[in-house]
């Protein structure tokens, strides 16, 4: 008895995927940035709990409540605390307007939006600020001109990085599959449309149609930087698809479903598409790396997010008038994002090598 179509195809399918697993995993050099990129995933996802001034868990006026999430959403943080006016100042407020009260606190008491005053913690002195606020025991990477904690804006500036970088390219990605795979199926004068259209988002300069988007917004934040980037990154995704449906719908199991009679959207999402996605992957691994650069290079240069904005780039520009007497604002942020962009961009290398068959090594 033989087995259905669909049943080969899936399991030809998920053979292809665990052969590209096991190729990317003999790249020692890959594994080790998937490796720190799942670390900054696990430090991004656990901020909150890492270092802040809100607790984890608190119990107040009889019921449990999870002021850190706060940090997640603004409007996650119950709406009680604000009514009793904590003001944030959580470590003396609890035992004052409730002494039953109990709270479980983040590793280290610091916060990415605000400057922590003297007394606000039982033996904490205050963060320094300026020229003095050196790494020390107290503040780790030390404080910026505000005198907000390095540490704790490098911390919790691990989500803007990882959701610029993955949210934007998501949206690149969609885009350009969407349109990619149009053009490359239908051909014709659609092809011809989608083309001249990519070809003229491509010759205006990526920086100043981001720049000039940037400018038609009286606030920025990051989720206006993660769409601006995403709307204008897709180019390259657009055309690797079209040339990867152009190659793939001439092939034999495509003529083949067309026989059998399967609609014009199944052949290309069904069919074509599982077989280009491989190749597709590789440049939007590529685009987070340049994704990530992009946010902090607008930061940087100020056109980023409004603040308070705890983001590596943010950390980059206050140190940049005063980088010889506060080179900590420079050295720990850019070393973040050195390391964070040479991971995707090897994790990019090891699986373009472990999909395409003309760069795949001989593992043996």
């Amino acid at each position: 008895m033989t087995e259905p179509a669909h049943a080969n195809e899936n399991r030809a399918a998920c053979g292809f995927w665990a052969e590209v697993w096991q190729r990317f995993r003999s790249r020692m050099l890959g594994m080790l940035a998937l490796g720190f990129v799942l670390f900054l995933f696990l430090v991004a996802l656990t901020a909150p709990m890492i270092v802040g001034t809100k607790p984890i868990v608190c119990q107040y006026k009889g019921k449990i409540y999870f002021p850190c999430l706060g940090y997640y959403h603004a409007a996650w943080e119950n709406p009680i605390f604000r009514k009793d006016r904590f003001r944030n100042r959580y470590a003396k407020n609890l035992k004052k307007k409730d002494p039953q009260s109990w709270a479980l606190w983040p590793l280290v008491y610091q916060d990415p939006y605000r400057r922590v005053r003297r007394g606000e913690w039982e033996g904490h002195p205050g963060n320094p600020s300026g020229v003095e606020g050196v790494p020390s025991r107290q503040n780790w990477l030390g404080t910026n001109q505000q005198g907000f904690d390095v540490f704790a804006q490098m911390v919790h500036g691990t989500q803007i990085a990882l959701s610029v970088g993955f949210i934007s390219m998501g949206i690149a990605g969609a885009i350009g599959i969407f349109i990619g795979a149009l053009a490359g199926y239908l051909g014709g004068w659609v092809d011809m449309v989608l083309s001249r259209l990519i070809e003229l988002v491509m010759c205006v300069p990526s920086l100043v149609l981001i720049l000039a988007l940037v400018a038609m917004l009286d606030e920025v934040t990051n989720f206006h930087l993660m769409a601006i980037v995403g709307i204008t990154s897709w180019t390259g995704i657009a055309r690797l698809t079209r040339a990867e449906f152009m190659k793939l719908k001439q092939m034999e199991f495509i003529i083949a479903a067309r026989a059998i009679g399967a609609s014009q959207g199944r052949i290309m999402f069904r069919h074509v598409l599982r077989n280009a996605l491989a190749p597709v992957l590789v440049p939007i691994t590529f685009g987070i790396a340049s994704a990530i650069l992009i946010e902090s290079g607008l930061s940087y240069l100020g056109f980023g997010a409004s603040p308070p904005n705890p983001s590596w780039g943010t950390l980059l520009r206050s140190g940049r008038d005063t980088i010889q007497q506060t080179w900590w604002l420079i050295v720990f942020p850019g070393t973040a994002i050195f390391l964070t962009v040479l991971a995707y961009n090897l994790i990019g290398e090891s699986l373009q090598e472990a999909t395409d068959p003309r760069l795949r090594q001989d593992s043996h």
